[in-house]
């Protein structure tokens, strides 16, 4: 029975659903980058460049046999999530921002140390 328990334990804590949900949003966020890059990017700001290298599609592009379009979509999808996410985490630092606490004061041993300094100093 302690390996039933012991499992449901590690299946349910708090950081292993927490992660779980992560890779889900993950990973249809990655579907939305792809759509943007693959559907809005691409078309609106590479089709110049694409038709100055004779394709239409940044799948086709290739040098030398070598089929480097799909290499450069993907890149082009890492930094749109890269940026994305900079952005995400920049703002949730910002609101989880712990207001700075005051310095705490001299504690009581620093301030009777001080006193014995002062005293010290009037004497000399």
């Amino acid at each position: 029975m302690g390996f039933v328990k012991e499992f449901k334990e590690f299946a349910f804590k708090g950081n292993v659903v927490d992660l779980a949900v992560g890779v889900i949003i993950g990973g249809a966020f990655g579907a939305i980058v792809k759509s943007l890059v693959d559907d809005v990017i691409t078309p609106l700001l590479l089709t110049p460049a694409l038709e100055a290298a004779g394709a239409e599609n940044i799948k086709e592009l290739a040098w030398n046999g070598v089929t480097y379009g799909n290499f450069l979509s993907s890149v082009i999808s890492f930094l749109v999530i890269a940026f994305v996410l900079f952005w995400i985490i920049k703002l949730a630092n910002k609101v989880n921002k712990k207001p700075e606490e005051a310095p705490a004061g001299p504690s009581s041993t620093d301030v009777l140390l001080a006193e014995i300094r002062d005293e010290l100093k009037k004497k000399s």
